[in-house]
């Protein structure tokens, strides 16, 4: 019976993650109210805050939303045994479908907290560190398999990766850039840096 009730209250804090996520990408970080958490959950207000106040909710979803996303790219990358492909596929699955990708979006949403906040720049550190983590391990992939030739070290093309790639989502979800435009920028980046064409291999 308990580990049941356990089960339960576990459902009902996924659900109330997913209204927070829908909230946030509704009203943004700035405007988001508990009751507008609490009318996308179906509850009232005081149900809401039986799982922690709003800015505890919010900094979950986040740590939440940065494992999904880190978690799809860096499976998408290990489909593939030749770093040739692993780049393509880190490229691809980074991008923004466009302004409504909910999960980028979400993500971006937070990011101007961490200008003042210890507790989310510790998070957006995290989620940074881990893209360039990826990046770095493909490259030296890459250069082991006798594909690519690296100019500077693999984590300093890394970070660049990482950098470009956030300064583009932007754009994306601005709708200034379309995501095709974003992957064609990266796999030009992608060439220079490695000698190798990404797009030869799509």
């Amino acid at each position: 019976m308990a580990a049941r009730k356990g089960s339960s209250k576990e459902a009902r804090r996924a659900e109330l993650g997913k209204a927070v996520e829908r909230a946030l990408v509704a009203r943004g970080l700035e405007g988001l109210r508990l009751r507008d958490v609490a009318e996308e959950a179906g509850v009232t207000p005081a149900a809401v805050l039986y799982y922690g106040d709003l800015d505890a909710l919010v900094h979950v979803t986040y740590q939440q939303a940065i494992e999904r996303y880190s978690q799809q790219r860096e499976e998408a990358a290990h489909h593939f045994a030749d770093a040739r492909d692993q780049l393509g596929a880190c490229i691809d699955k980074g991008v923004a479908s466009g302004p409504d990708d909910a999960l980028t979006r979400l993500l971006f949403e937070y990011w101007p907290r961490c200008l003042r906040d210890a507790k989310a720049a510790a998070l957006d550190s995290a989620l940074t560190e881990r893209q360039i983590a990826v990046y770095s391990g493909i490259l030296v992939l890459g250069q082991a398999q006798g594909h690519f030739t690296l100019p500077d070290p693999p984590r300093l093309l890394a970070a660049s990766f990482v950098a470009m790639e956030d300064g583009y989502q932007m754009e994306v979800l601005a709708g200034r850039r379309t995501r095709a435009e974003v992957i064609t920028a990266l796999r030009a980046y992608a060439r220079a840096v490695t000698g190798h064409d990404v797009a030869g291999r799509a």
